[in-house]
């Protein structure tokens, strides 16, 4: 391995030759060998960065033209481009678990646009603090980062993995009008419903999720960019933190704007506690509809089996035949690990000392976990399990007739109490409602054929 050799204001450090990385991101991979390799930053707020790094020296352009000069800023967005493009994803070795303001990521950053840039123009064109990091700091930069991979994977992957999934509920709901099957309370029996409206149940719940997370991320629109160090906007010229916010939106296709408070901004971790609040709603919602379809499809002789889902894999390595529900197991395990992550994200943003929080990194790690398990679940369950729903409509046509709730269809005409008993005797002894009503002299055959009519009670 050859070397090179990187000085910052601590000395003088070794470098991988190969690397564009420098001195101050070789401290911090050194330092922290915490999850090497397994838990690395996101390449969401890698990304993000690279965004802002364009946006700032865009900027900059404008209002520092004599420090900021054309040809700077125009190598800084070929950097930028060139990270956005993955083509320089192998220089950004650093963990999440680092410094709590995320200074060393950005650094990381600074360092690799800077070197990439030098090497491109063929000279010492850009310094990493002096140039790239102009009017900026990590205080300001990270949490921006984080605001904009939020909003990013929230637009790119949760909402229309979500919106996808809505959409198939939809269809099996138009397709399954005319089912009537059991009503379940309490896991008993209950009175009937169409299939359709319990599957409306199910889509009409995600809408309200996509709302939310559409609500939610109006929050983090407002970006801490301008604020520099502890909020005052030290070494930042004025207009800055107003064009930036406005060169980024364009840069990544979203409405921002700089935050109304910078101390807030840079101390205050709200905006994603609300965001990931709607990915517990969607997780708890998703973890409730997942098992009512493995209950649901529970069997096939000795369950529910009152619909059928995909068949994927074998179900057991010692039980031949056997199918599991696989896919609804997968949206609960990632729904449970989505709540987890929300203790975390709350947790994490109440760790604001006096200007600054300093649970940046694991906040947006599990931020952008949740969002990246969310819409690869969503996916798969759409795909390989709601798309190849059928409801088994003999089996659940027998269980609307067997069922002792149609009974409560007779409380208008017999009254509660005697509509108990009727309940009652048919399930001790056996009977059908019809024969247990007749025997007990309630009704006679005419006005129970009229009155049974499970169509009629939906």
């Amino acid at each position: 391995m050859e070397y090179r050799v990187e000085q910052d204001s601590m000395g003088r450090i070794p470098v991988e030759q190969d690397k564009y990385w420098g001195a101050q991101t070789e401290r911090s991979r050194q330092n922290f060998p915490i999850g090497v390799g397994r838990e690395p930053m996101p390449q969401e707020i890698v990304r993000a960065f690279a965004l802002l790094k364009k946006a700032a020296a865009m900027a900059n352009a404008r209002l520092l033209p004599e420090r900021m000069t054309e040809e700077k800023a125009s190598a800084i967005g070929a950097v930028c481009d060139e990270i956005l493009e993955g083509r320089l994803d192998g220089h950004f070795p650093l963990v999440v678990w680092q410094t709590g303001s995320g200074t060393q990521t950005n650094m990381n950053l600074n360092e690799v646009i800077a070197n990439r840039a030098n090497e491109i123009a063929g000279k010492k064109l850009l310094h990493p603090n002096d140039d790239v990091n102009m009017s900026q700091s990590s205080n300001d930069t990270f949490p921006t980062a984080m605001h904009v991979a939020a909003l990013l994977s929230l637009r790119r992957e949760v909402r229309p993995a979500l919106e996808a999934l809505i959409a198939e509920f939809s269809r099996l709901e138009r397709e399954n009008r005319d089912v009537i099957k059991v009503g379940r309370t309490h896991l008993q029996d209950a009175v009937p419903l169409r299939f359709s409206q319990e599957i409306s149940g199910w889509r009409a719940s995600l809408e309200r999720d996509l709302s939310m997370i559409r609500l939610s991320s109006d929050g983090l629109r407002a970006l801490a960019l301008g604020g520099t160090a502890v909020g005052t906007g030290l070494n930042a010229p004025k207009g800055f933190d107003r064009l930036s916010a406005e060169l980024l939106g364009e840069l990544c296709g979203e409405k921002l704007y700089t935050a109304e408070n910078k101390f807030a901004a840079l101390s205050s971790r709200d905006e994603l506690v609300f965001a990931h609040g709607a990915l517990k709603a969607l997780s708890a919602d998703l973890l409730k509809i997942a098992n009512d379809i493995r209950w649901l499809a529970s069997g096939p002789r000795n369950g529910l089996s009152e619909i059928r889902i995909p068949e994927n894999e074998p179900g057991s390595s010692i039980m031949p035949g056997k199918v599991n529900p696989t896919q609804c197991e997968a949206v609960t395990m990632v729904a449970a690990q989505v709540m987890g992550n929300d203790v975390t994200v709350g947790l994490a943003a109440s760790q604001g000392n006096f200007q600054l929080n300093v649970f940046l990194p694991v906040c947006a790690y599990n931020f952008l976990q949740s969002t990246r398990l969310l819409s690869e679940v969503m996916c798969s369950f759409c795909a390989r399990c709601v798309a190849g729903i059928t409801a088994d409509r003999a089996k659940m046509r027998e269980n609307v007739e067997r069922s002792l709730m149609l009974v409560t269809a007779l409380n208008p005409h017999i009254g509660y109490e005697n509509a108990a008993r009727t309940a009652r005797l048919a399930y001790e002894e056996g009977l059908t409602l019809r024969e247990a009503c007749l025997r007990l002299g309630f009704l006679s055959e005419k006005e129970l054929d009229e009155i049974l009519r499970p169509e009629t009670m939906v």
